[in-house]
């Protein structure tokens, strides 16, 4: 079956193409707010959810960013914001329009820790020299392929390749292929 990739520069837009049918489907965080949208199946892939903190910090543990005082930057209106508006009681959680703005309000001590998924903390670490992504996780994002709402009739054949890619081995060998860290199994 011929196949065209379309390349989009935000979730946001790949969600918008999805809804107006100018994709069939794309593999996202599978987020109760995008199954408004979207159809997913099966999660395929678990990626942690964490904290970058700046080099020299005082945070050392996940339970350390929870306390008065702690600024922790989040992508604006992502599920990162969302959830931890309710699940930090004490930390204030402060929304930036960007992965690099954010990278520059961490480097410039406006944030105290940044809170996304590890792979893009990972990557986001290799940037920042000194700063570490903290052990262990606040959540984990899954990650399904989702097709538009309206195409239902596809889904059992999708659910069956997706689940297929998952038990064999296929997502986790495209996962090391391309370095994704802080990944998580999904069942």
């Amino acid at each position: 079956m011929p196949f065209e990739p379309v390349e989009f520069r935000q979730i946001a837009d790949v969600l918008e193409a999805l809804k107006q049918g100018q994709v069939d489907f794309t593999v996202t965080n599978a987020s109760p707010s995008r199954a408004k949208d979207v159809d997913f199946t099966a999660p395929i892939l678990g990626v942690e959810l964490g904290y970058l903190v700046p080099p020299n910090s005082a945070i050392a543990t996940m339970a350390d960013v929870d306390r008065a005082g702690i600024r922790v930057g989040v992508t604006e209106g992502g599920s990162s914001h969302n959830t931890l508006l309710r699940e930090l009681k004490h930390a204030t959680v402060v929304p930036s329009p960007s992965l690099k703005v954010s990278v520059e309000m961490l480097a410039g001590g406006k944030i105290e820790a940044y809170a996304t998924n590890k792979a893009i903390l990972f990557e986001m670490s290799d940037q920042t020299p000194g700063s570490r992504v903290l052990d262990g996780r606040w959540g984990i994002e899954v990650f399904a392929i989702g097709i538009p709402k309206g195409r239902e009739r596809a889904l059992p054949a999708v659910g069956a390749f997706a689940e297929a890619a998952r038990s064999e081995g296929l997502v986790k060998r495209a996962a090391d292929r391309a370095g994704l860290r802080g990944t998580a199994g999904v069942e």
